[in-house]
This record gives C-alpha cells, structure tokens and sequence, in this order.
C-alpha cells in the first residue's frame, strides 16, 4: 500500500500572495521579451524572410500544449508541474523519470542566463574578468531569491517592464527606418507574413527554432502553491504568458523583417541585434539594447532560479530526492532556501559549461515536460474519468494530440548532441528509481493533495 505524505498544519508552507499580474510576470520573465532578436537572424534565413508566419506557426502549436498544463493544474494544484501531473495521471515511476528529466530544463536554464549575461556583461565591461561576472549574477539572482516570492516578482517586474520599453522603442525606430527608405510610397506590407517565395516546409522549420522562445510559460505552474486562487490564476496564467509573449515575438518579428528583409548584409547574420541596434539608433541605442540583453538575462535566470527551487522541494517534500535537503522550507520566509542556495552553486556551472551543451540539456527537458503533460490529460480526464462526449474528445483527447504532434516534429529535429546528453540523463535517472524502489518492489511516496490546495 501506498504511503502518504501528511504535512502537519504547524509546519512552514509556502506561503498564498502571488496575483495574477505577478505570475504573468514572473512567466515573462522566464519567457524573455527580447529572445525575439536572440533567434531572428537564423530564422529569416531558413524562412526566407517570413519570421512573423513561423512566430505564428509557433504559438498555436505551444497554446494546444499551455492548454493541457491548464487542464492538469485544475485536477493537481501543485508546485510540481510535469512531474506532479505525470505522477498522479499516468504512473509514480513515470512521474519520476518526467521530473528527473525535467530537471534538465529548470536546473540549467539558470546556467543559460549566467551565460548569458557574462556575455553581455563582457561586452560592456571587458576590464572584468568573465568569472568574477559569473559569480556576481549568480549572486545576485540568488539573493533576490532568498528575499522571498513578493520580492522576486517586484524586482521582476521592473525587469520585465524595461525590456518592454527596450522593445516598444526597437519598433518605433524600426517604423522611423521603414518610412525613411520607402520615399513616399507604401512601407507597410504584409511581406514578411506572405510571399511569392513562401514554403510551408521551411516555415515548419523555423517555427521549431522558435518554439524553443516560448520556454517559460511552463514554468508558471511551479508557482501554484504560491498563488492566490490557483484553480484560476495559475491556468490563466499559463495561457496568458505563452499568447502575450506570442504577440510580442510577432509584433517585434513583423517590424524587423520589413526593416531589414535581409540578414545576409550583417557581419553577423546569425546574430544581427547589435548591428541593427546601431543601425537604428546609433551608439546610445545601441547602449540602451545592450542594457536590455543584460536585464533579459538577469530577469529570465530571477524566474527560473525560482522554478528550479520550487520544482526540487515538491521532489524533496515526497522523499523522491533526500527530504532534507530539498524538502525544507524555510521557517519565517516561507521558501525552500536551501534549494534557492543549491540552484545557485549549480548555476556557476556557468563558469565551466559552454553554451551549445547547457542549451542540450535544456531542450531535452522541455520536450519532455511537454510531452509528458499531454499524455498526461489523455490519460486523467480520457482513459481514467472516461470523458468521451463529443465536445469532451476533442478537449481530452484531440488536443493534446495536436500538441503531442507538433512536440514529436520538434523531437525530430533536435540535435544529436542534445539527444545524446539527454539520454545519458535519463539512464542516470532509471538507475537511481531501481535503486530507490528496490527495483520497483515499491512505490514512492504519494503527496496528500488535499494538504497542498
């Protein structure tokens, strides 16, 4: 018999004060507004210019799946996200391999952003020896962390906010750019949506670059524990961080395609930014962009430092990994301070990794939180609860089908070395569940929802 886990009333909870408008922003902030122009120039190449059209390809395909994390977090209002719901909804063994591999994509996004940042940071100090950089953003997102959630999401909403006004402007010196190169004639066309040249294939494949942009939206469900009225904040939540950011990315994709229809004219064409920057607005935009990347990168590792610590602690609260550890709250703040301590050491990882292997572990635990979340609804609502009505088939059923689909093409085109380091992972992972259930002669332990709601 499976044993549960009974949470007494006396001891540290996370603590209920997250709003909607807070969440929306934390899922921004790992989102990343300005990820728009990280992919843009690789991207337009393989399109042919139609980098709004493969945004747009992108986005329907991330709301089928943002709408299965809504389905589930109504049913499962925990901190877990994927692993919670693949646990309870398909299998204890398979729910713990979701989150093992999970993982992958909450631990080393934080070690993305340090990277990231050190880079940025390089470029604009490069008296400064990259490492001391490293340390001083992992420091730095560590300690706003350790503040608490409301402080978190404060920060990140400046955060965010300045990335915004980083974007607004982009578009507005684009606008400039575009009406000073049309001479009197009509500017604004609906070019980079459709052209003669236009191939469904090609945009396909750009929109599986893209997708990788929405990462994040996800992430919203790890606050559920945290959130006023999770049962509707967290799914509108989901929903509204993945179609705001989708708006953003075509808005700012449609404007600096007509701007600059063609990549191949930069010295960097697979990372055109800084040069377009200068073009727009000379030396003090170009300083104001570059502060943008720099806030992009501190807001998204805020936010996935967040996660990551959210997501070990529901891992540690049911025992999976050493309780400890990461099943610890702290006493007066309410948050698991020492994962908020271990995601920080983790993320000077930074120091050591390179960006493509970082960037392998992430992809690989994202598809897999992705699929595992469709099959998730399938199974609880479909297969379990038997909801087969018409209109019930298609949203159990269909959906995350159509989900699943768009996730399997994206599978396809992943890289070998993100296969690769991935699989290893998990073979990791297979041989740490044989070895904690006694090869599976028995079950983790089960969380008591009803405590957690």
């Amino acid at each position: 018999m499976e044993k549960s886990l009974n949470y007494s009333t006396s001891a540290p909870t996370l603590k209920r004060s997250l709003k909607l408008w807070q969440v929306i922003v934390l899922g921004l902030g790992y989102l990343t507004p300005l990820t728009v122009f990280d992919t843009y120039g690789i991207v337009s190449q393989e399109t042919g210019g139609h980098v709004p059209t493969a945004y747009i390809l992108a986005l329907a395909a991330m709301l089928f799946t943002a709408s299965s994390y809504g389905k589930m977090v109504r049913v499962f209002p925990v901190a877990g996200s994927a692993y919670s719901y693949a646990r309870q909804a398909i299998n204890p063994h398979i729910g713990f391999l979701v989150g093992w591999v999970s993982l992958l994509d909450y631990v080393f996004l934080p070690v993305i952003n340090v990277l990231l940042g050190k880079i940025y940071l390089s470029a604009a100090f490069p008296m400064v020896p990259g490492w001391i950089l490293g340390i001083l953003l992992a420091a730095v997102t560590t300690f706003i962390n350790f503040r608490g959630i409301q402080s978190t999401a404060n920060f990140n909403t400046l955060l965010v906010v300045f990335q915004v006004i980083v974007v607004v402007v982009f578009i507005g010196l684009s606008i400039s750019h575009i009406s000073a190169a049309a001479n009197g004639e009509s500017a604004f066309t609906i070019q980079p949506f459709y052209g003669e040249a236009i191939s469904f294939p090609t945009l396909l494949t750009g929109a599986a670059i893209l997708c990788f942009s929405f990462l994040g939206f996800d992430a919203v469900t790890t606050y559920t524990e945290e959130a006023v009225d999770p049962m509707k904040t967290i799914p509108r939540g989901i929903f509204l961080v993945a179609l705001i950011g989708g708006v953003i990315f075509i808005t700012t994709s449609y404007f600096t395609q007509l701007a600059f229809p063609v990549v191949d004219q930069f010295q960097n064409p697979e990372s055109p930014s800084p040069e377009m920057s200068m073009i727009l607005g000379q030396d003090l935009f170009y300083a104001f962009f570059v502060a943008g990347s720099i806030t992009a990168a501190l807001a998204s590792g805020i936010a996935s430092h967040t996660s990551a610590s959210r997501l070990l602690y529901v891992m540690g609260r049911e025992n999976v990994l050493p309780r400890k550890l990461f099943g610890h709250l702290h006493p007066t703040r309410g948050i698991p301070a020492r994962n908020v301590f271990f995601v920080g050491a983790v993320s000077l990882a930074a120091l050591f990794l390179d960006l493509e292997t970082a960037l392998a572990f992430i992809n690989f635990g994202a598809l897999t939180a992705f699929t595992a979340v469709n099959a998730s609804v399938i199974a609880h609502y479909y297969i379990r609860n038997q909801r087969r009505s018409l209109a019930d088939t298609y949203r159990y059923l269909l959906a995350p089908l159509c989900g699943t689909s768009f996730v399997a093409f994206l599978w396809y085109n992943l890289d070998s070395h993100a296969l690769t380091l991935g699989l290893l992972w998990t073979l990791a992972g297979i041989g740490y569940l044989l070895i904690g259930t006694k090869f599976f002669t028995k079950k983790p332990p089960v969380i008591d929802f009803e405590e957690a709601i």
